[in-house]
């Protein structure tokens, strides 16, 4: 692939997350996206065949720049209570920063779930580690005991709730005032931690 190719596929994906952003993966046209990066349809066409595919690079693209961080903090020497806080902030900053990607997952999981999976199964090769270092906090005392699996479940979920659920819960507690729904979404960084940091951590006598 040459430069020119390069520069042109970045400006889709680029005018792309713009609009998936505006209108959701449903909402959004093709024409739009390529009114967007100022190329002609039959361009957007060329590089990407469908919306399916482009929504699907734009997904990966954000991915895949969010994966190193959270592979890095996995597999660091830090305790596990330093690294459930900066996945929690991280994983909120990634679905700020690109809130397409939950209404994707939610599309694929009642369209074709397979390939999510197959999208992401060779993307959590660390998970393992993490889920032995919080077991091991298990046994020496530290956290109480409960499945692992709950705790990482429990944590993703109430980070991703207010994300899938936004224009309920933005509409119905918030007035549908978007400015103070994200002032909201940034402080569930602190408040999701909080949560199951309090719920699973054994307080010292």
């Amino acid at each position: 692939m040459n430069d020119n190719q390069t520069n042109a596929e970045q400006l889709i994906l680029q005018a792309a997350r713009k609009i998936f952003i505006e209108k959701g993966m449903e909402g959004a046209r093709m024409q739009e996206i390529a009114d967007e990066a100022g190329i002609n349809k039959a361009l957007l066409h060329y590089y990407f065949r469908s919306k399916d595919k482009l929504f699907q690079a734009v997904f990966l693209e954000a991915f895949q720049k969010f994966l190193p961080q959270i592979e890095m903090l996995l597999k660091s020497e830090l305790p596990f209570i330093q690294k459930l806080e900066l996945f929690i902030k991280n994983y909120i900053s990634i679905m700020i920063e690109n809130p397409y990607i939950p209404g994707f997952v939610l599309h694929e999981l009642t369209q074709n779930p397979q390939r999510l999976a197959e999208l992401l199964k060779n993307h959590v090769v660390v998970m393992p580690e993490f889920l032995t270092q919080l077991q091991n906090e298990i046994n020496n005392g530290v956290i109480k005991p409960v499945d692992p699996r709950q705790i990482m479940i429990n944590s993703l979920a109430l980070c991703i709730f207010p994300f899938v659920a936004r224009p309920i819960i933005q509409t119905v507690f918030f007035g549908n005032d978007a400015e103070t729904y994200n002032a909201f979404l940034e402080q569930r960084k602190t408040s999701v931690y909080n949560f199951i940091k309090s719920a699973i951590f054994i307080e010292k006598p």
